[in-house]
């Protein structure tokens, strides 16, 4: 099944605007109120998908970072991840995920109401709709799933000011920015009423015939179910797993953070290697793997478009890892594990929107540039502008990102081997796909990126200052010099 972006929509997919409309369509529409039932196989696949991307962040993402950075700030790390993650849960089942994935009334191109705060109305026989006519999972399973992604993004974050921020900062700026920056940006590009509103809508569109009355009706509850979905989503911007949402989002808000808080104290003078790449190349493998339950996953069903995420992930990821190698290997004659590892990271940000969209042999010329212009970024580019970007938050994921973001839209195309885009409105309840335009897809997509950049800079910028007008964002020169295990923590990562 071809697929669009996540769906957003519980309960057969209808949301109140939508349903009203489509009730007052005719009694036609009487028939799509009947709610599905879940399968097992896409239920257990979707759990596990969920504990897959949790995988990615703790321990993945933090001992990635965490081997990164100098022995004495590796505790610290791992604490802000590990902080991140629970935080984020919390805000995600009290008010995130309402105010992501349900109708927001009069700012519902923006974001979502608070309709099921406190998880409101759900229980163990909700639905959420999935791409396909009828089919749907448990609203815990889809709720849990989408937490995971509200988890993992501010916690990229924190590789961008590594070593240098208050850990009471970091919080309160997870946070604002959880609530301010994140939620709007899913509900924007993933809440949508799904495939079976749509259908329903359409369907009594096409049985309307020649009566007027009947059919400008129906026209217009189809229009209404199309405009109740985010800004980026009518606009038609394709984003399979988080190109916009996850990648870009955090990337950019690391970039505007390490500039505001500045540059570590030595940066450039004194050496700052990582001091365990065995623990980096374990947190990339882990990230790997946990990768296929974000990709994969993102298709909410196990079926065929579920094999093409995940094979996508496989080619794209060892197409950038080799990229990076070989690059760096002619650039600086030697070629090294964290620029492999570094590649393989690459390759997965690309493929994340386009894991659902393109074609193989599409996502493996994605990596193979995405390996090569992100080692550019993550050196050239980086010590050029000389910003500190400690673990290149930037030059990986907001790269990655745009490069994969403005990608889908080319490798997307059928005669690329691309999925193609999906038509849920020709046939209604049958498998159909739209027809492409180049220009007209590559421009929405190029959309789509400025229009996260713009929403993630100024907003993250605005976060920054207010934390440090409220606690101050950086640790004193004295406390960075001798760690922020010991400083902020009173441990120590290691104890010999």
């Amino acid at each position: 099944m071809f697929k669009t972006l996540r769906s957003g929509a519980a309960l057969a997919g209808l949301s109140t605007i939508g349903a009203a409309a489509l009730l007052s369509a005719g009694p036609a529409l009487a028939q799509a109120a009947a709610t599905p039932v879940p399968n097992k196989g896409d239920t257990a696949f979707m759990m596990i998908a969920t504990v897959l991307v949790l995988l990615m962040t703790i321990p993945g993402l933090a001992l990635f970072y965490g081997g990164l950075v100098r022995s004495k700030n590796m505790l610290s790390v791992l604490t802000q991840v590990f902080a991140i993650v629970c935080i984020t849960m919390l805000i995600w089942v009290t008010y995130g995920y309402s105010l992501a994935f349900t109708n927001g009334g009069g700012l519902n191109d923006y974001i979502g109401g608070f309709s099921k705060a406190f998880l409101a109305g759900v229980d163990a026989n909700s639905v959420a709709a999935t791409f396909s006519n009828g089919v749907v999972i448990p609203e815990y399973v889809y709720i849990i799933f989408q937490m995971t992604f509200a988890c993992i993004t501010p916690a990229l974050i924190v590789g961008a000011f590594a070593e240098r921020m208050k850990f009471s900062a970091l919080v309160l700026f997870s946070v604002l920015w959880v609530t301010f920056i994140y939620l709007p940006m899913a509900h924007m590009v993933w809440y949508w009423v799904g495939p079976d509103g749509i259908a329903a809508a359409a369907k009594a569109v096409a049985e309307a015939g020649t009566d007027a009355a009947k059919k400008a009706a129906a026209e217009a509850a189809l229009a209404a179910v199309k405009a109740d979905a985010g800004l980026l989503f009518q606009w038609g911007a394709l984003d399979f797993a988080g190109g916009t949402v996850v990648h870009i989002n955090a990337g950019i808000a690391g970039l505007v953070g390490c500039i505001v808080l500045g540059k570590r104290i030595g940066y450039g003078k004194e050496l700052m290697a990582p001091h365990s790449l065995t623990m980096t190349m374990i947190g990339a493998a882990l990230l790997w793997v946990g990768w296929f339950g974000f990709n994969a996953g993102s298709n909410l069903e196990a079926n065929g478009t579920a094999g093409l995420a995940m094979i996508n992930t496989f080619v794209a990821t060892a197409a950038a890892a080799v990229a990076w190698l070989f690059v760096e290997w002619a650039a600086k004659g030697k070629p090294s594990l964290l620029g492999m590892v570094s590649g393989a990271v690459a390759g997965l940000v690309a493929v994340t929107p386009a894991a659902g969209f393109a074609g193989p042999m599409g996502c493996i010329a994605l990596g193979l540039v995405s390996g090569a212009v992100c080692f550019v970024f993550c050196s050239t580019v980086k010590n050029s502008f000389g910003y500190d970007d400690s673990l290149d938050v930037f030059g990986i994921h907001a790269v990655g990102g745009i490069l994969g973001a403005i990608g889908t839209g080319i490798l997307v195309n059928t005669a690329l081997g691309g999925a193609g885009i999906p038509d849920y409105e020709s046939k209604p309840g049958e498998l159909a796909v739209g027809a492409y335009a180049f220009g007209t897809v590559v421009w929405t997509q190029t959309k789509a990126v400025l229009f996260t950049i713009a929403w993630t800079g100024i907003g993250s910028f605005i976060l920054y200052k207010i934390v440090d007008v409220i606690i101050g964002l950086r640790v004193t020169a004295e406390q960075e010099r001798e760690g922020l295990d010991i400083a902020e923590h009173g441990e120590r990562a290691y104890n010999y």
